[in-house]
Formats: C-alpha cells, sequence, structure tokens
C-alpha cells in the first residue's frame, strides 16, 4: 500500500482522536470517532505502518500513545496470522523507537514509556526463546546506549516477571518455557540489574555530592546546574532498577539474593539513607527479608543483624522521623517498620532449640530500635509491631533471654500509653491525630482500627505477663491507685448526661478506660501464670479494697470501676469475708441514677442515658458472671444475695425487665450448688410464684390466646397523640416480657451438678438410657412445663398477628410495628453504627420505637426459650403429649406471612438447637413430623423469593419500582440471601457430620497455575449422613424436598451458600438415594442443576472448583447407569464431542487403564468449559491467543529393559532424571 494511503489514513485517525480526548466534543462525535478508531484496529490490513507513523517523535503525545496502541493490538490479536517477515519488520522498528524513537527520560511521559514496554512483552511472551534467542542480548546493547533506554529495559523486565510469574496472564507451557529460560539466566538478569543500579547510583551520588560512604565514590562536589538533569536521570534509572529488582526478589532462588556476601543487600542498607532511593531500597530489603523458604536457604540473612546493617537501618529511622510529619518519609517509615518486624519473624524462624543460629550480638539494638517505632506517635506504627512482639515473646529461646526479659517493663509501659484511645484524625488533643489524618478517612474509620489494635495488644501483654507476671500487676496497681486519686478532667465537651459528667472523649475517661482494659489484662494473666502461693494477695486485697470505697456518680468511670471489681475479684477467693463488700457495691450500682428523685417520678423525668444503661447492665452481668465462676464462694451469702433481689423486686418501677431477670438468673445460678432436688425444685417453685400467678391469670390466658386481645393489651391499637411522653400500655408490656424473660433465665440456667455421683446423691439421677448414658432430671421442668402451653400461645397469637387483617387492626401511631428495628436493618447492610455520642444522648425512644423493639425481643426470646429446653428438660420436654403437633400448631403456623427477618431467628435459635440435642429416640416421634412439612415449606418460599430477585435483575432497565426504593430492594435481597445460609446450614447440621473435616471456605489461590489451582478443592471426603439425616431420607416427601433444595440452590446468587451446600451437602445426600431406582430425568436434573450452578457462579474460583468436583462425581457414578447424562453434556455450548466420546469410552470400558484422577477431573472440566460463568468484566473480553512454541525440553522416554539395565555402571538411572 502506498505512503499517500497511510498518511491519509494517519491524518483522519489523528482527527479521530484528538476528538475524542477533547472535552468539548459532543457525545455523537466521540463516539463515532470511537467506533472509526476501533474498526481500523480490528480491520484495517495497514495497521503497522500507520501504527509507526502515528507513534513518531514529532507527533504529540496522545497521537503517539494512540500509534502504540494500535502496535500492541496487532501483537496482541494478529499475530498468529502474520507472516514471518511481517513479525520481523515489526519488531525491529518497536525496538527501533527504544533506541532512538522517543523523548529523553526527563521529558517522556510515563505513558509511553508503559505501552512501548508493553509491546515488546507482548513480542517476548509469543516468541522468546524459541524463535528469538537473542532477546536478552538485544536488551543489554539496548542499555548502553542511555539512560533512557535502560529505564526502558528496565520497563521491559519488570513487566515480563509480572505478566509470566505473578499475575500468570499466559497459557502454561509458555508460561512454563519463558519462567525455566527466566531462571536459567538468572544469574546474568541479576548482575546486570544489580550492575545497572551500582553505576547509576554511584554517578548519581558523584554528582549531587553525597556524603562518602563507599570507596567508590569520588570526594563530594555541590552539582552545578548543568550536572542536574544528567544526576536525575540517573536517579530514574536507579529508581526504575530498584522497581524491577523488587518484581524478581519475591521469587527468584534465594541463592542469586545471598550471593557474593549479599552483596544486594548491602547495597540496599546503603540505599536506605539516599532520599530519593531510600522507599524503593526498602521496599526491596522487605520483600528479601519477608522470603519464606528452606531454613538453611534463609540463614544468610542473619546478616541484616549485623553492625553494618544494623547501624544504616537505625541512622535511616532515626533520620526519617527527625524530618517531622512529611509523608514521603512517613511512608519509608512505615516500610522500615516493617523490614524490622520481617527481620523479628526471621529470627523467630531460624532460631530453635536445634539449629545452629545463635542470637545476633545486636539483639538489643534490635529491640530497643523496635521498641522506638512501637513507641511513635504515629498509633499504625505502633500497631504495626505488635504481631512481631507476641512472637518474641512466645519463643521457646527468645522467651528465655535476659535482653528480651529486660525489655518487658518497657513494652509495658508503652503499652500503658498505646492503650490510651486518643488519635482521632478529626481532633487535636494529642501529636496522634496529625498521623491519623494520613491512615484513617474518618473517626469511625479509626475507632475500628483502634478496637482490633487494643485487642492485640491485650494478646501480647498477656503473654509478657506469662513470662513476667509480678512486673505486670506491680505497674497495674501503681496505676489503678493514680486513677483513683485523681482529679476527674472532663475536657472540653461536658457530658449531655448531666453537668460535670465525662464525656467518651474526657480526659480522664480515656485515661480509665484504658487502665481498665491494662489491669484486666495483666491480673488475669497472673492468676493464670503464678501457683497458689506466690499469689500477692495482700496487695490485692488492698487494691480491692480502694476501689470498694471509691465513690463516683459518673456512669462511664463508674463502668470502669465495676470492671477493675471484677478483675479483683479472684483475690476474694483468698479472703472471702470481703465478699458481702463486692455484693454491696455491685447492688449498688444496679439501681444506679445520676438524677436520684428519678426513681420516683419516672414517667416525668428524661429517660435513663445510654451509659447509666450500661452502669445497670454492666452491675447486672458481674453478678451472674460472679455466681458463674464461683459458686461455691458465693453459696455462703446466699441469703443475702435472695434479700437483696426480693427487696429490688418489690418496686415494680425500680429495674427493667432485663434487670430484674438477670438478678433471678445470678439466684438460679447459685441455687443449682444445692445439689439437692428437691431443695432446689422449692426454691424455684417461690421465685418463680409471681411469675406463674401472673401467667396464668385468667385474664392473661385470654390476652395471650386471642390476638385482637392481644394488640389491645400492649397497647398497639392505639393512636396516640405525644409520641414520646404518653405511653399508657407500658406496664402490660413490660409484665408479659418480664415473665418472658424469667421463664427463659431459669430454663436457661437451672442444671443438675456434672458429676454423676453428686447427681446421684442429690437425686437429679432418674435412670439410664439403653446406650448407658444417663437419664438426668431437672428441677425447673415442673414449673416450666405448667406454663408451657401459654408461651407456645403467645408464639401463636405473635405469628398470626401478621395475618393482613392483623395489621390492618395496627393503631395509626402503629403502623409499622411489627417491622424491622433500625439498628437490625443498618446490621443487614453492614452500615456502621454512628460513633460518638452513643452513650451520651439520652435514649429517648418514640413508643413506636418502644413497640418495635417490644415485638421483636418477645419474638425472640420466646424462640430462645423453646430451643433451650430441649438441652434443659431433656427427656421431660421432649415426650410432651403431642409434642410435634403442638409445635407444629404454634411456632410453625402462618409462616406465609412471617417476614424473613422473623424467620431467620426462629431457625437459628429454636429449631436448630432443639434438633440437635434431641436424643435418636424422639426422631421418628417428634423430629421428622415437624422437620418435613418445614423444609418443604422452606424450599417453596425460598424458591419464590430467588425468582423475584433474578426477575427484577432482568427488568432493571425498567425503573418502574418507585415505592420500592433501592435501598429496599437491596435490604430485601440480603435478607434473603441471609435467610438461604440460614436453611442451607440448618439441613447441613440435620443432615451431614463431618468427621474432623473443618469446612475450607475458600479455595487455594496461590497453586501452580489456574488449572490446578480450580480443581483442587475437594469437599471433605468423609462427609456421611447423620442418624436423623437417614431417617429424613427415608420419607419420600422430606426426601425429594432436601434433595430439590440443595440442587436448587446451587444456582441461587449466593456465593457462600453455593460453595457450602456444594462441598457438604449435595454428594451425601445424592449418595443416599444411588442404590435406588432414580428415575433417568431426576439424574439428569441433578446434573443440569449442577451445569446450572456452574454458569451462575463460574467465575469464583472457589465456588467454581466444588461444582465440578460435584459434576465429575455425579458423571463418573451415574454415566454407566444413564446415557441422559452424556446427552445433557452433548447440549453444552462449544463442546468438542470427539473429546467427549474418548473421556466416555475410557470412563465405560472398565478394562482400561484408570488415569489418574486429577487427569481425568481436569480432562472433564475442559469438557464443560462452555457451561462456566465468567465475570462480568471478561464476559466480552476479546479473547488473546498465545500459541505453544516448539517444546524446549524433549523428554525422550528410553525403553527400560534395554537401555538402563544394559548399562551396567547405572549412567542410564541418571538420563531418567534430566529435563
Amino acid at each position: 500500500m502506498s505512503a499517500e494511503q497511510v498518511s491519509s489514513l494517519c491524518e483522519q485517525l489523528v482527527k479521530a482522536v484528538t476528538v475524542i480526548m477533547d472535552p468539548a466534543s459532543t457525545q455523537r462525535y466521540r463516539l463515532e470517532a470511537l467506533k472509526f478508531c476501533e474498526e481500523f484496529k480490528e480491520k484495517c490490513p495497514i495497521c503497522v505502518p500507520c501504527g509507526l507513523k502515528l507513534a513518531e517523535k514529532t507527533q504529540t503525545a496522545i497521537v503517539r500513545h494512540f500509534g502504540l496502541q494500535i502496535l500492541e493490538h496487532v501483537v496482541k490479536f494478529r499475530w498468529n496470522n502474520m507472516p514471518r517477515l511481517e513479525k520481523v519488520y515489526l519488531k525491529n522498528n518497536v525496538m527501533g523507537l527504544i533506541s532512538s524513537g522517543t523523548q529523553s527520560i526527563l521529558e517522556e511521559e510515563s505513558h509511553i514509556k508503559d505501552v512501548l514496554s508493553r509491546i515488546v512483552v507482548e513480542m517476548i511472551k509469543r516468541e522468546w526463546p524459541q524463535h528469538w534467542p537473542d532477546m536478552l542480548k538485544e536488551l543489554d546493547t539496548l542499555s548502553k546506549q542511555g539512560e533512557t533506554q535502560t529505564e526502558l529495559v528496565m520497563f521491559i523486565l519488570l513487566r515480563l516477571a509480572e505478566d509470566v510469574v505473578t499475575f500468570q496472564t499466559l497459557p502454561t507451557q509458555r508460561r512454563r518455557d519463558i519462567q525455566q529460560t527466566l531462571t536459567q539466566n538468572m544469574e546474568k538478569i541479576f548482575n546486570f540489574l544489580l550492575s545497572t543500579l551500582q553505576q547509576n547510583v554511584n554517578k548519581y551520588r558523584r554528582m549531587v555530592g553525597a556524603p562518602q560512604e563507599q570507596e567508590a565514590l569520588t570526594t563530594p562536589q555541590k552539582t552545578d546546574l548543568a550536572q542536574e538533569p544528567k544526576a536525575q536521570a540517573n536517579c530514574r534509572v536507579g529508581i526504575a532498577a530498584l522497581n524491577t529488582l523488587a518484581g524478581y526478589i519475591d521469587w527468584v532462588a534465594l541463592s542469586h539474593i545471598t550471593a557474593d556476601n549479599c552483596k544486594l543487600l548491602e547495597m540496599l542498607c546503603l540505599l536506605l539513607n539516599e532520599p530519593e532511593l531510600q522507599v524503593g531500597a526498602a521496599e526491596c530489603l522487605l520483600i528479601a527479608v519477608s522470603r519464606k523458604g528452606k531454613l538453611e536457604d534463609r540463614k544468610p540473612l542473619m546478616v541484616l543483624f549485623g553492625d553494618v546493617a544494623m547501624h544504616y537501618i537505625l541512622s535511616a529511622a532515626q533520620t526519617a522521623d527527625a524530618e517531622g510529619l512529611v509523608e514521603k518519609h512517613y511512608v519509608f517509615l512505615k516500610r522500615l517498620c516493617q523490614v524490622l518486624c520481617a527481620l523479628g519473624s526471621q529470627l523467630c524462624a531460624l532460631l530453635g532449640s536445634d539449629s545452629d543460629v545463635e542470637t545476633p550480638a545486636n539483639f538489643g539494638k534490635f529491640l530497643d530500635s523496635f521498641l522506638a517505632f512501637t513507641t511513635h506517635p504515629s498509633q499504625f506504627l505502633r500497631s504495626s509491631t505488635q504481631i512481631t512482639w507476641g512472637a518474641l515473646f512466645r519463643h521457646e529461646v527468645l522467651s528465655r533471654d535476659p535482653l528480651l526479659l529486660a525489655m518487658i517493663p518497657k513494652y509495658l509501659r508503652a503499652s500503658m500509653t498505646n492503650l490510651v484511645k486518643v488519635g482521632f484524625p478529626s481532633k487535636t488533643d494529642s501529636p496522634s491525630c496529625e498521623y491519623s489524618r494520613f491512615d484513617f478517612d474518618s473517626d469511625e474509620d479509626f475507632n475500628a482500627f483502634f478496637n482490633s489494635f487494643r485487642a492485640q495488644q491485650g494478646e501480647v501483654m498477656r503473654m509478657a505477663c506469662r513470662l513476667d507476671p509480678r512486673t505486670g500487676f506491680q505497674m497495674a496497681g501503681e496505676w489503678l491507685k493514680y486513677q483513683l486519686t485523681a482529679p476527674v478532667d472532663t475536657g472540653p465537651m461536658n457530658s449531655k448526661t448531666g453537668e460535670g459528667l465525662c464525656s467518651i472523649f474526657s480526659p480522664s475517661f480515656v485515661q480509665w478506660d484504658a487502665m481498665t482494659f491494662f489491669s484486666e489484662s495483666v491480673i488475669s494473666q497472673m492468676f493464670r501464670t503464678l501457683d497458689k502461693d506466690e499469689i500477692p494477695v495482700n496487695d490485692g486485697i488492698d487494691l480491692l479494697q480502694l476501689v470498694l470505697n471509691f465513690e463516683t456518680k459518673d456512669p462511664l468511670i463508674l463502668s470502669c470501676v465495676l470492671t477493675n471489681v471484677s478483675a479483683l475479684f479472684p483475690f476474694v477467693t483468698y479472703q472471702p469475708e470481703y465478699l458481702p463488700q463486692v455484693l454491696s457495691k455491685l447492688f449498688a450500682s444496679v439501681t444506679f441514677e445520676v438524677i436520684e428523685e428519678s426513681k420516683f417520678v419516672m414517667s416525668v423525668q428524661a429517660p435513663r442515658t445510654r451509659a447509666v444503661k450500661n452502669v445497670r447492665r454492666h452491675a447486672c452481668s458481674s453478678i451472674i458472671k460472679m455466681c458463674r465462676d464461683y459458686p461455691q464462694l458465693v453459696l455462703p451469702n446466699f441469703e443475702m444475695l435472695y434479700n437483696h433481689v426480693k427487696q429490688l423486686l418489690s418496686n415494680e418501677l425500680l429495674l427493667t425487665q432485663m434487670e430484674k431477670c438477670a438478678l433471678m438468673e445470678a439466684l438460679v445460678l447459685i441455687s443449682n450448688q444445692f445439689k439437692d432436688y428437691e431443695r432446689q425444685k422449692v426454691f424455684l417453685e417461690e421465685l418463680m410464684a409471681p411469675v406463674a400467678g401472673l401467667w396464668l391469670s385468667p385474664e392473661m390466658q385470654r390476652v395471650l390466646s386471642d390476638p385482637e386481645a392481644f394488640i389491645s393489651y400492649v397497647g398497639a391499637d392505639n393512636k396516640i397523640a405525644d409520641p414520646v411522653l404518653e405511653d399508657p400500655s407500658g406496664l402490660n408490656r413490660s409484665r408479659i416480657s418480664f415473665c418472658v424473660y424469667t421463664i427463659l433465665g431459669v430454663v436457661k440456667r437451672a442444671r443438675w451438678p456434672a458429676a454423676t455421683e453428686e447427681a446421684k446423691a442429690g437425686g437429679f439421677l432418674v435412670g439410664y438410657m439403653p446406650s448407658g448414658s444417663p437419664i438426668y432430671r431437672n428441677p425447673c421442668t415442673e414449673q416450666v412445663l405448667k406454663l408451657l402451653d401459654n408461651l407456645l400461645a403467645l408464639i401463636r397469637t405473635h405469628n398470626n398477628l401478621y395475618v393482613p387483617e392483623m395489621v390492618a387492626r395496627l393503631g395509626e401511631t402503629f403502623a409499622k410495628a411489627l417491622d424491622m428495628l433500625e439498628v437490625e436493618k443498618n446490621a443487614i447492610l453492614g452500615l456502621p453504627q454512628p460513633l460518638l455520642e452513643l452513650y451520651d444522648s439520652p435514649v429517648y425512644k418514640t413508643v413506636l420505637e418502644r413497640m418495635q423493639g417490644f415485638f421483636c425481643t418477645l419474638y425472640d426470646n420466646c424462640f430462645h426459650i423453646l430451643g433451650n429446653a430441649g438441652p434443659s428438660m431433656q427427656q421431660d420436654f421432649y415426650t410432651v403429649e403431642g409434642l410435634a403437633t403442638q409445635l407444629l400448631s404454634s411456632a410453625f403456623i402462618n409462616l406465609n406471612n412471617i417476614p424473613d427477618y422473623r424467620l431467620r431467628p426462629m431457625l437459628r435459635v429454636f429449631v436448630k438447637p432443639l434438633v440437635l440435642s434431641c436424643p435418636s429416640e424422639y426422631y421418628e416421634t417428634l423430629v421428622c413430623p415437624m422437620l418435613g412439612p418445614l423444609f418443604t415449606y422452606l424450599h417453596v418460599r425460598l424458591s419464590q423469593k430467588w425468582q423475584v430477585i433474578n426477575q427484577r435483575s432482568m427488568l432493571c432497565e425498567d425503573d418502574a419500582a418507585d415505592d420500592n426504593p433501592e435501598s429496599q430492594e437491596m435490604l430485601e435481597e440480603q435478607l434473603v440471601r441471609l435467610l438461604t445460609r440460614e436453611v442451607m446450614d440448618l439441613i447441613t447440621v440435620c443432615c451431614v457430620s463431618k468427621k474432623g473435616v473443618e469446612h475450607n471456605s475458600t479455595a487455594a489461590v496461590d497453586g501452580d497455575d489456574d488449572e490446578a489451582m480450580a480443581t483442587e478443592v475437594t469437599p471433605p471426603a468423609s462427609a456421611e449422613l447423620t442418624e436423623l439425616g437417614k431417617c429424613l431420607m427415608k420419607q419420600e416427601d422430606v426426601c425429594t424436598a432436601l434433595l430439590i433444595t440443595a440442587y436448587t440452590s446451587l444456582s441461587w446468587k449466593d456465593t457462600l451458600s453455593c460453595q457450602r451446600t456444594t462441598t457438604q451437602l449435595c454428594w451425601p445426600l445424592l449418595k443416599q438415594v444411588l442404590p435406588g431406582n432414580l428415575l433417568p430425568d431426576a439424574v439428569s436434573w441433578f446434573f443440569t442443576s449442577v451445569l446450572k450452578g456452574l454458569q451462575t457462579h463460574g467465575q469464583h474460583d472457589g465456588c467454581m472448583a466444588a461444582l465440578v468436583h460435584l459434576a465429575f462425581q455425579i458423571y463418573e457414578a451415574l454415566r454407566p447407569r444413564y446415557a441422559e447424562l452424556k446427552a445433557v453434556m452433548e447440549q453444552i455450548p462449544d463442546i468438542q464431542r470427539e473429546s467427549l466420546e474418548q473421556f466416555d469410552s475410557k470412563l465405560l470400558n472398565p478394562t482400561l487403564q484408570k488415569v489418574a484422577d486429577k487427569r481425568r477431573k481436569d480432562h472433564f472440566k475442559r469438557l464443560i468449559a462452555g457451561c462456566i460463568g465468567k465475570p462480568l468484566g471478561e464476559q466480552f473480553r476479546k479473547e488473546v491467543h498465545i500459541r505453544n512454541l516448539p517444546s524446549l525440553f524433549k523428554k525422550v522416554k528410553p525403553s527400560l529393559e534395554s537401555d538402563v539395565l544394559e548399562n551396567e555402571d547405572g549412567e542410564g538411572l541418571t538420563a531418567l532424571f534430566e529435563p
């Protein structure tokens, strides 16, 4: 084609590119121009000359970039059909562009350099080494021309390593060819990279007059202006060389990194003090030090603990820190901190009781510098060091090292500062704030980070205290005493709870909060570590007395005080006479108020703030915890405790229902220590008398069994003028709550003694199972079963509230009373809770919010009772007359109208525990009659829900649903997902027992290649059906429901559920019915369902691997009996018929030798590739085809008999092992 044609085409292309890039172009013009350019790339026969013309130096950067893009397109998509001469012509011209077709290194645009290096790499991927053996020599020659070319060569080498090793974006054989050739030439490549780095750094330092640190450098001199660009060019090449090294250090043999007395590491350490190159050098050093591999190969890395390396690393850190907060220096500090962490990890790995590596002489210096990072103002740097501290304190050799032991008090001191929650990016009250503005986008972000950082510190502090328990305890004591005497500083922000009280940001509170966490971590560890007679009891009791005598009216500080009481409580086991004082302190806090009067005029007073509620709740849970963990200790004071509680319960308004029940739970826990069935039964009867009286009264019976009466009783049919202050039925609601809470507390806490002998002596043992396991009776059974009928009535009524005519009866104020709480919605959508002022503002709830909370909690608690009833009352519950029928007519009634957010907790807190704790004797009478209809119903429900979601996603172009905003749709969809997981989890728990195989939720993603990676995930081989599973599968309708639900769910759009079901459930269920006669249609349907699942989830490696494995299992097991499966396979798009025939004949011919499992599975995966779904981003991508070149390494198979055996001296054997 003539030069004129090329010129005129190029002119049109330049115009088109200009239109595309011009912000003023109209949409239509831009699209036309874009279409013209794309069609040119796809169809024009003269792309190469046009691309080369557009890429000339005289054009603008945008046009040149487009020209180079054309050349890249040609290499990627047309290379296989190009004549050899044209390929050579293109290759020579591209190398010419690198040689002389670009601007100088400092002027050239980075996107031009990038696309130019990409073109060369695309050619290398197609031709090297077989057809382009001299490629490395050519690059070497180019690099000798100057800095511009050297930088481009660096880009090429880096991109090549990324494509071949890191991202593995080419076919397996080509990848192996290139990687093996790279490995063979690695010594040359590494020497080239190192010498490039060294030469350019030396030239750069000579010109800018770096301080003299190497003989190689001449005396420093100030740069004159003429030298400046030259120096910058050398610096640029140095940076490029470091970036390229970083791409190789990760995977090359360690010997290259440690060659020549670790010359590379030495150079990198030197460069840490070179401002322009230090970040790149630290990056390389970090990758090198983080290398895994054989311990023997890693030993040379210990050179970094030597004097020279340590000196450079530490001086670089000091210099960077001294520069103040500049982003560049801060990034460098973070890298250095990571280097020290990785060094610590290498030390822990290499040093062991059986290794010859010694603790380095500079270990103390290393610890000092590491501590400097732990005390740095940046919270992020502090947190980065924690994991390594933990590894050091845990290490078998280092944990005994005197240097490390001497470090423990310093580490704990640092932790005392680090536990204080300061450094919010929006504030300026600490040097950390400035650093946080670099690291965190918002206060919420920082808060989430700090909470996990604090938990991590707790772990590490406990490890440190295991080595030195006394020091920690002493420091905790000092800090506690200091806080108890320090004046309260509320800071600039006063709490809304009341004048002069702390908010969560007050200086006093953050100190109290940190001190409390510290003392809790340290004291608990001391009790675990020291022997009984070594515990400093007197010191502990002194501290406890100080805490008990401390009075405060500040709810936030009081909460901390209560935690300290709990932390110091174990000392009371040594001196029980202090128990009454502890109980008094806790009981006083149960009724804590900021404003005393509000006890009497509650209806008018502002409601309690979150902080006050937390104190009261905290006191209640401390009492429960004490009674749970130290029941023997509390038992002698039982009467005192009981009288306290009775007194509090006598005033109906003093405590909330939850607080009352918490105290009753504590009493029940102690009553378990009576170890006397009759005595405990009498006590429980007395405790529950008020509840029984209320619950069994004729009025309550009427209310609980009639939805209309219930709505009226709780006040949900009213219209209320003032929704904040007016709530006439609040008391009625609280009575129902009180009863339900109490029943739950008793069912949850009342138990027989753990030791069989004690249970027998106390009258709890009533006989033995056929299997020989003991049968116990629970002292609460009689009381609770009396109340069961009304409880089931309440559940039936609650379910019936969702019937449309009942919803219509709700009053105007309460139309949404049965909706979800905002908190629940946010949790499901994953929205963060607002961080601040949570504790502060009074919890003003509208009466609607209170009503929603009432219904939600009531529903959950009723099911918690039923879920706990089985484990608690055992056979007494399971043998209740007609229990299955009663449950079906209460808990499972009107499910069609029950929303997903109510169905979920029912399955989780009631059905699952009931089934899990049920002895097999009651499967036939109770569990199967209940689960059969439930599973059938759930399958229908979920199928309909998913159908709606799928239709919605197909119709999403028509925006018709105005009344159903997007957030509502998202919420509904997410709920269906969560319900699906709940249902599939329930089925799995019922049907499958996993023997010692923990479910692996993610596929191994770093396998050797895509193929292997994706097919290696195999389900737990030992997943077998449970007794219950077999029992359910015997009933035809239940069996059908289970199989259909499991296999249909594979194509529902929930990855997590699909993967779990595939790996755990599908095969065991199907295996159970294999011996029977399955209909051919059913077999085809199972197989098709798995293929549909692959279409939906094929883009996710984990799902894809599990589904391919399942499809393979089904085909192998059933194809010999059902030819229909082959017909299904034939419908797969783009299936290769010959390949299928080959696979089939091998499968059906038992005489043939079986190919290895992996090979068969890979073959099968290639067959079904047409139905494996791809991610959206790849669905319309143009396929790049890279052809395999002749094999580099011919595998000649010698005939064993003749060659090897004739060769007496065994030379033939070595030949077998050569590639």
